[in-house]
């Protein structure tokens, strides 16, 4: 990995890890549903231009049930569990439980597949558990009213990030961009007809709404660009180092921007689900010319 793609990787975990921080600032005024309908609106918005510059098409009618999947489970579901999550949790608890994804995937791929979990895939998923348990155990902010359902939904969106990239790894060849930008619209359409039964609680500011507007266009889609040129780059393996690093950033924008308190629980605890995940998906950096394959 070149100096190049390492700054791409940083910028983009630092862009995801700040995603939970815009979420905490504007779910509470806007609630979920209105937050998340803005969000991919955004986004979609935003590569529907790259798009056009880009010369990229959508291809509709071949692929309208492939974006349909697709916005549900790595956009519309996950980002409005997270947003309801928001409302209690703070940036930093958001930031480590999404990152239990790939343990998630595991045990998906595991059952999918009904393959036996090896020793390595157990002990990594035993340690995540323990570092959510930890985090949930001690964090204060867990303790409060409602904060139960919101670490289940949390998790819960982590979860369907895996049922996404199950489904990708089986469904129908897609370019890549093509898959944000159509899976993006989808997923407006999909939250939409949620708006009218939950609308926003309060009115939102001019600062509310630029938080907003950076979760879509530079959370989502200039997010989604810079990964898919890290995955051309790198190869997924290598790019999968996002996972890691995200839960880093995510502590750090709510310290710096919320004042967030982080106690020892918190790190030891992000570390530990940081490690479980390492072990779970068998993940070893390749540095070097050549990108790295999975194999």
């Amino acid at each position: 990995m070149n100096t190049a793609n390492f700054l791409r990787l940083v910028l983009l975990a630092a862009i995801w890890g700040s995603s939970f921080l815009f979420m905490r600032i504007c779910a509470p005024v806007l609630g979920p549903a209105v937050l998340i309908e803005y969000r991919v609106a955004f986004a979609a918005l935003f590569l529907a231009i790259v798009g056009l510059f880009l010369k990229k098409r959508l291809d509709l009618r071949a692929n309208w049930k492939h974006y349909l999947m697709l916005g549900l489970f790595n956009s519309a579901l996950p980002f409005l569990l997270f947003a309801f999550a928001a409302r209690t949790l703070t940036a930093s608890v958001l930031s480590v439980l999404n990152a239990t994804a790939p343990m998630w995937g595991a045990l998906i791929g595991a059952a999918w597949s009904r393959q036996r979990i090896s020793g390595r895939v157990a002990a990594g998923l035993l340690l995540g558990t323990g570092g959510v348990a930890l985090l949930v155990g001690f964090d204060h902010a867990t303790s409060g009213p409602g904060a139960a359902l919101a670490v289940a939904a949390a998790l819960a969106a982590a979860l369907s990030y895996s049922l996404a990239s199950a489904y990708a790894r089986t469904a129908r060849s897609v370019e890549p961009f093509a898959n944000a930008h159509g899976s993006m619209w989808a997923a407006a359409l999909l939250v939409l007809p949620l708006v009218p039964f939950f609308p926003a609680p309060a009115a939102p500011t001019m600062g509310i709404m630029a938080a907003a507007l950076a979760l879509g266009v530079v959370c989502s889609g200039i997010a989604y660009i810079l990964y898919f040129k890290l995955i051309d780059d790198v190869g997924p393996t290598s790019a999968l180092t996002v996972t890691f690093l995200n839960p880093l950033f995510g502590i750090l924008w709510g310290v710096l921007f919320l004042g967030e308190a982080v106690g020892w629980y918190t790190a030891v605890g992000a570390a530990i689900v940081i490690a479980g995940t390492a072990l779970v998906t068998g993940f070893v950096p390749r540095f070097g010319a050549k990108p790295a394959r999975v194999n």
